[in-house]
């Protein structure tokens, strides 16, 4: 098997809710806050409890683009990665290098935790209005890409709960695995 093989047959694209993953992580598109908010950050706060919160408090805020990692609580994963992704501007403020930024620095937490698998969102893709499918373009090659030059291997789970994102990454994949040197 070759090198891209082994990585893609790790990456799996879910339709489904993330804070029901049984994943060692899921990834919280958070705010800068870390305090919760809506969407995924909202949901992943409200199912996992207060308990988060007050760790997220006590870590404080993280700049967008970055990531901290927290206990899962009343989740059922070991624990929370929370990137805050970049608010899109048009495209002409390095948003793009900042949602790099969100699965790099996810990922460096989940090597140095040595977990074996990471669940996602569609991180900036809700009410941070970043684009759909260039979002997805830049998660799934940001992680193939980690995963090559890195030498880690875990199973990575894009979890979307919507149609139109779930349609969308399936469609990225499936057009990047064609493209592939396999």
């Amino acid at each position: 098997m070759s090198l891209y093989e082994n990585i893609l047959n790790r990456i799996h694209i879910v339709h489904g809710d993330i804070t029901q993953m049984d994943t060692d992580a899921i990834v919280n598109a958070a705010n800068t806050s870390l305090l919760g908010g809506g969407g995924v950050d909202g949901a992943i706060h409200r199912a996992a409890g207060a308990d988060l919160l007050k760790e997220c408090r006590s870590i404080g805020p993280c700049p967008t683009g970055e990531a901290r990692i927290t206990g899962g609580y009343h989740l059922k994963t070991r624990y929370v990665i929370h990137t805050p992704g970049p608010v899109y501007h048009g495209g002409k403020s390095g948003e793009k290098n900042l949602l790099i930024s969100n699965y790099v620095h996810s990922m460096d937490l989940a090597k140095k935790n040595n977990l074996q698998s990471i669940s996602f969102p569609a991180i900036s893709t809700g009410v941070y209005r970043y684009p759909k499918k260039e979002a997805a373009e830049t998660a799934i090659t940001t992680i193939i890409e980690y995963m090559k030059n890195n030498r880690y291997y875990p199973d990575i789970f894009f979890v979307l709960f919507d149609n139109e994102n779930f349609d969308i990454y399936q469609s990225v994949f499936s057009r990047l695995t064609q493209e592939l040197p396999i």
